[in-house]
């Protein structure tokens, strides 16, 4: 069953101003040092932050809170597998939230896609709940 699904469409020229301007007390502030390491290492530096930065706020979304009730930035954190798939991790507060809004005997499973296209930047996420198997226990 689907619990959640939020979208966001980020300006990659307004992340780069603000790189600019406010450098790594932004950056520290929104992004985890896996964040900010793939980044940082990418030739559109820009567009990775600001596919980052839909991607929470996607996420913030489809937890049915935006970014309020406690949830910090970096409680939401996206990393790629070596398909390149992103996937999103949560800590914190929001991963409170996730398990609050998970039913008994279900698993939360976070689905997320970036793309971009100058100046854009774009993200869905969509939580999904499904039935834990029988032999997997509650946490």
């Amino acid at each position: 069953m689907i619990l959640g699904i939020g979208t966001d469409l980020a300006n990659i020229d307004r992340i780069a101003g603000t790189l600019d301007r406010f450098g790594d007390r932004f950056r520290n502030r929104v992004f985890t040092d896996i964040e900010q390491a793939k980044a940082e290492r990418r030739a559109d530096t820009p567009g990775t932050y600001a596919k980052r930065w839909a991607a929470k706020e996607a996420c913030s979304k489809a937890l049915g809170t935006g970014l309020r009730m406690g949830i910090a930035w970096k409680d939401m954190a996206v990393s790629n597998l070596r398909t390149g798939q992103p996937v999103m991790h949560m800590t914190g507060w929001a991963k409170e939230r996730l398990d609050s809004m998970t039913p008994p005997g279900h698993e939360a499973i976070i689905h997320v896609t970036l793309t971009d296209d100058h100046p854009w930047a774009q993200a869905f996420v969509v939580i999904e709940a499904r039935p834990k198997a029988p032999d997997t226990p509650e946490t």
